[in-house]
């Protein structure tokens, strides 16, 4: 790992979009982790209606991670992320505000689609500028970066619900700054500089 480290130095792109995931990852860790306990303690869901909730967003993941691989295609890759992106802050934004049902569900389904495209771009853009002969090594960090935010997302919503006595819509908010770090980090790469450094 340490040697896969001291190589990820060398390609300046790669290493910028790593960062970004962390960022990014950690914001969507926590909205996906914490969504039924925010739907429960804010919006005053039931558990029926938080199990449903759940099973409709998994289906809306599904169905973004498999529309936006066209989207990739025809937009590229750093732009059908950003979209993603920018999908989140506006679902983040759409959930703290949400006073009623229909506009929290409006914003769950919106997380899903976000969710399952941002997994999707984040894996393509890895693979695109990564060495083609270091691969393996390379998913290794980005499983390690999306490991690490897994801590950072969760533990950040927490932290802000203790300290605001259990305001859950302010931490939903302080969670999607981790979304507004990511945008900006992503725009700084450039992955076909990128892919060029992978392959020389």
């Amino acid at each position: 790992m340490k040697r896969t480290l001291r190589e990820a130095r060398k390609h300046a792109d790669l290493r910028r979009f790593l960062l970004c995931i962390l960022f990014y990852q950690a914001g969507i860790t926590a909205v996906v982790s914490l969504a039924a306990i925010y739907a429960e303690q804010v919006m005053k869901f039931t558990m029926q209606q938080t199990i449903t909730l759940i099973l409709v967003v998994n289906v809306t993941a599904a169905v973004g991670a498999f529309g936006f691989g066209y989207v990739q295609d025809a937009i590229g890759h750093v732009r059908a992320l950003a979209i993603t992106l920018v999908g989140w802050i506006v679902m983040v934004c759409l959930a703290g505000l949400s006073q009623d049902v229909s506009s929290f569900w409006i914003a769950a389904n919106l997380a899903g689609l976000c969710m399952g495209s941002s997994q999707a771009a984040g894996r393509a853009i890895v693979g695109y500028v990564a060495p083609p002969a270091r691969l393996a090594e390379f998913f290794g960090l980005w499983g390690l970066a999306v490991k690490a935010a897994s801590i950072f997302g969760p533990l950040t919503y927490g932290a802000v619900t203790w300290l605001f006595g259990g305001n859950h819509r302010l931490a939903i908010f302080a969670t999607g700054l981790y979304f507004v770090v990511g945008l900006a980090l992503l725009r700084g790469i450039d992955v076909e500089r990128g892919r060029r450094e992978a392959l020389a």
